[in-house]
């Protein structure tokens, strides 16, 4: 006789929670997912997937401009901000409807509704056909994160990266504030659609934790194109006016816009959800505390994805999922290996990266950096300036390629089959006796032959 109702309850179905149920259930357990909001979570409603959709539909303005140097004559493009909104929404509408059938094909119970633990086994359910309790022997947390932000005077007047999707009306100016990834990819958005762009960051430069070269070339491409990128800059606070709103810096200073946006990070989604009774321990951020194996302070609670704060990518979501089902369901503890992980910035250009930045490889020893800096082929008839940057870092001693960074066309494309010999640690001998493809931008990461002096060569 079964002790508990199912043999895993999971509170949240975005990404990371649909594939650990799935694949539990589809290894004969009882599963449930509870869910209060859309089903596909964060990349799929509110994140990864409308964003590149906006970043595709953004790119249009720049070749219809690029075809004139291909012979090519192009009447006066127009565009229709509410008919992209609307295209996008009917495509999400048809990715939830794919989650759908695919929870139901595996034998997962969808429960509509917001799940809080009342002890470690049991979960109380607050939904649209009323309250209930349910019991597991396992479960999992994986309710991903949401838009953090901070303590300014007015900051109601603000949005996030969740209202900037569907906004009715296309902003002639925006002010973004924040200089990490959700924030440049939405500055390069607006920017390719015609709207006046202003950053406005605290430190430097954008992209803190990126390689440097890195962060120099993207912000000296988006400048190109017309950003403002407003350094060592604070907001005070934010007003209505004439014009729409103001921010007030604390230098004195103001600038106005017709739209605010904050993209300063991200907090886990575990406020609410009786975690600290049940035993789960939280960090100062509320992420919950895990093992290797995603497991909780409370022996038979896991949770995966960016409530943990691990590594906040979907597909390490998908591969925390992965593991978590071998490690309780097919007698093979797994545990994730989370270095040499590529990840993408959909920035205009984009960002492709891998393995350690520079900095982070010369802290652990000495290595040599290659650099190649280049106009793509595409923009040699169209004229456009914009360069494209491929570095490798290399271990001096072992020959090893530790790090690979792309800022370009196609960088997210090349830089995922480049991960493939970072992972496997190839060599830049290796490398080296790979032969290119030509003509194309990719080949430049199997034929960079000089070393990028250090500070000091002569």
């Amino acid at each position: 006789m079964r002790q508990y109702d199912y043999d895993l309850i999971t509170i949240g179905a975005g990404s990371g929670g649909v594939r650990a149920s799935r694949r539990a259930a589809a290894l004969g357990k009882k599963v449930a997912i509870i869910e209060n909001m859309r089903v596909g979570g964060t990349c799929v409603m509110r994140g990864c997937v409308p964003k590149k959709l906006l970043v595709l539909g953004s790119h249009f303005g720049e070749d219809f401009e690029d075809a004139a140097g291909y012979g090519w004559t192009v009447a006066e493009p127009g565009f229709d901000w509410p008919k992209l909104i609307t295209a996008k929404n009917k495509e999400l509408d048809r990715l939830e409807h794919v989650y759908h059938r695919i929870l139901r094909d595996s034998g997962v119970e969808e429960i509509t509704g917001t799940g809080t633990l009342a002890d470690p086994h049991r979960v109380d359910v607050d939904g649209p056909d009323g309250k209930k309790s349910l019991t597991a022997e396992t479960i999992l947390i994986a309710t991903g994160g949401w838009p953090k932000m901070p303590d300014v005077p007015g900051i109601d007047h603000a949005i996030t990266s969740n209202e900037a999707l569907d906004l009715k009306a296309f902003p002639k100016r925006i002010a973004i504030v924040g200089g990490g990834y959700i924030a440049v990819e939405f500055a390069g958005i607006f920017n390719a659609f015609g709207a006046d762009v202003t950053m406005v960051i605290r430190a430097p430069q954008i992209l803190r934790g990126f390689d440097e070269a890195v962060r120099d070339v993207l912000a000296e491409e988006m400048e190109k194109k017309g950003i403002i990128i407003r350094r060592e800059c604070t907001v005070k606070s934010i007003e209505t006016c004439a014009g729409g709103f103001s921010l007030c810096f604390t230098g004195g200073d103001e600038i106005e816009a017709d739209q605010v946006m904050y993209a300063t990070g991200r907090a886990p989604n575990t406020r609410g959800l009786g975690l600290e009774a049940a035993g789960v321990l939280l960090d100062a951020n509320g992420a919950i505390q895990v093992d290797a194996f995603s497991r909780t302070a409370a022996a038979n609670i896991y949770a995966i994805g960016d409530a943990t704060e691990r590594m906040n990518l979907t597909p390490v979501a998908l591969a925390e999922a992965e593991a978590l089902v071998r490690t309780l369901y097919e007698g093979t503890p797994t545990a994730l290996d989370y270095t040499n992980i590529a990840t993408a910035v959909f920035s205009q250009p984009p960002v492709g990266t891998v393995g350690l930045s520079e900095e982070e490889a010369g802290a652990r020893g000495k290595v040599d950096v290659y650099i190649s800096r280049f106009t793509p082929m595409k923009y040699t008839l169209s004229g456009r300036d914009e360069k494209t940057l491929m570095k490798l870092i290399v271990d001096r001693g072992t020959g090893i390629v530790v790090g690979c960074h792309m800022v370009g066309l196609d960088a997210p494309e090349i830089i995922q089959g480049i991960a493939i010999a970072v992972k496997c640690g190839a060599t830049k001998a290796q490398f080296d006796a790979t032969i290119g493809i030509h003509p194309t931008a990719a080949e430049e990461f199997v034929t960079m032959r000089d070393i990028w002096p250090e500070p000091g060569d002569s």
